[in-house]
């Protein structure tokens, strides 16, 4: 048992200086990652500052945006009848992202937060992580690997994002909120992950202390379709192998708007933006569809556990935009 202190924080300021002040702490929200990773040992604060009870859960809803408080869970936000009518995208990768009892605790800002899934990074006795203790070696790279990136990796790190809810976020351009000592600022979430680089355990742009107060959601313009294809081992609540989330604006048999974000594949949640380039003004249809799929699927870092991902996700890109299409061919 090691011990730690527990604090619940007043109001925001104070909890962003409690964590500031104190290297060795950190917040606790809905804590279905850091309470693992605490009980396996690979997070050992010394504080623990609870921020569940901070005024961060309204949802503000204008007829361009919703913003989202990052204590909203991740259950309160799929109910929100707007996401339904002008992003179901949104809506499907909630409900795809976990059970019901974790929606019901999950935050929004926690899920964006959660850690990698990667066995080498959660168990430290079973291999050697970058990411855990930098500078020891990537296991995942030389021993097994399935769950594993095969975007944005390299020798250092194949470690996945493994966040559904973020997938769809970037593929909608939204813009995290995030609070410090000296303010406020807006980070797009397309630009709020690292890719792991010469520095895995930098997982995204947040300085020790900053907090994320809330993500802000555009909606897309009336008319505009989207949809989350997720493919994973088995229909009950899984990490996806390949996800996809797509949103086409077509008008008059043309693809006026076309975004992509990709999960199961990337060291973070992946915005496909070469693909998106060729569909942009295109006809849809099978064999544009194929071609967006391999302009998203290039460059790629795998190992034979990971070598089959490459056709899936392919593969399931051109279903998912022949799907949200309506079938056009």
């Amino acid at each position: 048992m090691r011990e730690f202190e527990f604090v619940r924080s007043e109001g925001v300021e104070q909890a962003i200086e409690l964590v500031t002040g104190d290297p060795d702490a950190a917040y606790l929200a809905g804590g279905t990652t850091l309470i693992d990773l605490m009980k396996d040992g690979v997070l050992r604060p010394r504080r623990v500052v609870d921020v569940t009870r901070l005024p961060l859960r309204d949802v503000i809803r204008t007829n361009r945006t919703v913003t989202v408080g990052a204590l909203t869970t991740m259950e309160e936000l799929a109910a929100e009848p707007v996401l339904a009518e002008r992003a179901p995208v949104l809506r499907e990768a909630l409900l795809a992202g976990a059970s019901t009892q974790l929606r019901n605790m999950a935050t929004i800002g926690g899920n964006l937060l959660q850690r990698a899934r990667c066995r080498y990074f959660r168990d430290p006795t079973v291999g050697a992580c970058n990411k855990r203790s930098p500078g020891t070696g990537c296991a995942a790279v030389v021993e097994s690997a399935r769950m594993h990136a095969i975007l944005g990796a390299g020798e250092t790190c194949i470690a996945l994002h493994a966040s559904d809810l973020a997938v769809a976020l970037v593929a909608l351009d939204a813009v995290v909120h995030i609070q410090g000592t000296t303010g406020t600022r807006l980070v797009p979430l397309t630009e709020f992950y690292r890719v792991p680089g010469d520095s895995p355990e930098r997982e995204n742009v947040l300085e020790h202390g900053q907090l994320v107060t809330a993500v802000e959601i555009p909606l897309p313009a009336a008319g505009t379709a989207s949809g989350y294809l997720k493919i994973r081992d088995r229909a009950s609540y899984e990490f996806a192998l390949v996800s996809v989330a797509a949103v086409l604006e077509i008008h008059d048999g043309i693809i006026h708007d076309a975004r992509l974000g990709l999960g199961g594949v990337g060291t973070i949640p992946w915005r496909a933006h070469a693909a998106e380039k060729l569909l942009q003004g295109a006809r849809p249809g099978t064999g544009m569809f194929r071609a967006a799929a391999a302009a998203a699927i290039r460059d790629t870092f795998t190992v034979p556990g990971t070598a089959f991902k490459v056709e899936l996700a392919r593969r399931t890109i051109e279903r998912a935009l022949n799907t949200v299409s309506g079938g056009t061919s």
